[in-house]
């Protein structure tokens, strides 16, 4: 079958959108490199085109009907929205869901520690990366850092032009000949990922004779953690916090700077953990753009899928279901059997990326079942490994629907598998959301260097998944 170069299908007028919609993609990038930042981001934006908290709904006694917009954020790290619409939430849903957690570095909660003269945090990687990407290159530190009286101190360093930025260092080439023979997985161990944040002592002071007599010992001790004290002594005039506040903390060191335009031509974008915030973000676009729906439109952005899903801001967590429960019942529908109806007659883009084809490394990928950059927006009939080992296998009649309604608004798509089938593979949300009977199919924009600290995508294919989400939510029903 032939594909198609999505960019060949624009005209003047779409090509002029694409730059618009993308430009502030790429602002969601900078702003979102956290989950607790992608949230406040989206509540944002829901905010300005009128959802309400579903929580202060509750509280004021107040109903929903057809056309209310709310939504409700579980611990700042998932958000799910929803928009009422005309038909009964009984007969289902059409939900897009994506998430907002990346591969990245971890700050431990006892991390801080000199070595050699310099000053580090210990950190644990998230999610499944390369570790060799990881050193020599500029990083930012994100987060919070709560205090025992329960304020919250945000932390964002290593963005602004004017701000450090930290590194993990690496063996020179000149000393390098064992680490060269090493396999890749083993060159840098996670144990060696620890970021270098500062290398300069506390500054002690002189002291005269009879001062220095009396402090020598005092003074040597101070000394062995001189450039330690020095970072303390920052994180106490600048955030007022102790080191024990690291125990309380939630910091993520992530790549330093901006999404980028990438190629002479500009196609491109160039940037930090566009898996799967590209496909967060156009699910948000999508949702806070569509009018009136025929039925109940919904949008789940949740964390940790990157680990499995799990814990309380994961899929797995009861978190979506009790907050349809809620709405349902602020619609008048509620009931144990509603709300299982509701589910299992939703429709559901289970919404991350997919392997882009790389010429480099031609020979990882199925040339006839691969996405392509600039291919329009994929579907991934199934994912898993192997033998589709953890895979949600959607229905070929769920499939044939969903390519009606695109080619009717004429939106450019794609199918593919993430590569060969024996060489590894990977999974999504899908599965997890098919147990409530549901129709899902893996849907997304396909990306090149997935996984790793700079990830590039086409425009055209991020303005297409848009176009994608909104045909889906305004006609999706099966």
């Amino acid at each position: 079958m032939e594909k198609k170069n999505t960019w060949e299908t624009y005209n003047e007028k779409q090509l002029k959108e694409v730059d618009v919609f993308t430009a502030e993609y790429r602002k969601f990038l900078d702003e979102g490199k956290t989950e607790r930042e992608c949230v406040d981001y989206i509540v944002n934006a829901v905010e300005k085109k009128g959802y309400r908290e579903l929580q202060e709904v509750i509280k004021k006694g107040e109903t929903l009907s057809a056309g209310d917009k709310v939504y409700a954020v579980c611990m700042n790290k998932s958000v799910v929205m929803f928009r009422i619409g005309k038909k009964p939430m009984a007969e289902g849903m059409n939900i897009l869901g994506a998430h907002i957690d990346s591969p990245r570095l971890d700050v431990k909660q006892n991390p801080l520690y000199e070595e050699g003269g310099f000053a580090y945090l210990d950190t644990h990687y998230y999610g499944g990366v390369k570790k060799y990407q990881w050193v020599t290159i500029p990083l930012a530190l994100h987060g919070v850092m709560i205090k025992k009286d329960g304020t919250t101190v945000e932390v964002n360093i290593g963005e602004n032009e004017d701000d450090p930025v930290f590194f993990v260092s690496d063996l020179l080439i000149h000393l390098a000949q064992e680490q060269l023979e090493k396999k890749a997985g083993k060159v840098i161990e996670g144990e060696a990922l620890d970021i270098i944040i500062g290398n300069k002592p506390v500054t002690l002071g002189k002291k005269n004779d009879s001062d220095k007599k009396n402090e020598d010992e005092k003074d040597e001790e101070s000394a062995k953690e001189a450039v330690k004290k020095g970072i303390l002594d920052i994180l106490k005039k600048t955030y007022d916090v102790e080191e024990e506040d690291f125990l309380s903390a939630e910091l993520e060191v992530v790549p330093a700077g901006k999404a980028r335009e990438a190629g002479l031509d500009r196609s491109m974008i160039l940037g930090y953990g566009q898996d799967d915030r590209v496909c967060a973000f156009t699910s948000l676009k999508a949702m806070v753009d569509v009018e009136d729906t025929e039925r109940t439109a919904c949008c789940l952005l949740v964390d940790k899928e990157e680990i499995g899903s799990v814990g309380a801001t994961g899929m797995q967590s009861k978190f979506f279901e009790n907050m349809v429960a809620e709405v349902m019942n602020l619609t008048g529908e509620y009931s144990e059997l509603n709300v299982r109806r509701c589910l299992s007659s939703s429709c559901m883009l289970s919404s991350d990326v997919s392997s882009a084809f790389d010429p480099s490394f031609a020979s990882s990928f199925d040339k006839k079942n691969v996405a392509y950059l600039g291919g329009g927006m994929v579907f991934n009939k199934f994912t898993g490994s192997r033998g589709k080992s953890g895979s949600n296998d959607a229905n070929a009649e769920y499939l044939a629907y969903i390519r009606q309604i695109f080619e009717k608004e004429e939106v450019n798509f794609q199918t593919a598998e993430l590569g060969k089938v024996d060489l590894g593979g990977g999974g999504t949300i899908a599965y997890i959301l098919a147990l409530y009977g549901m129709n899902v199919i893996d849907s997304g924009v396909a990306v090149l260097n997935m996984h790793a600290p700079w990830e590039a995508t086409s425009k055209a294919d991020v303005y297409e998944a848009k176009r994608g989400y909104e045909a889906f939510l305004r006609g999706a029903g099966m």
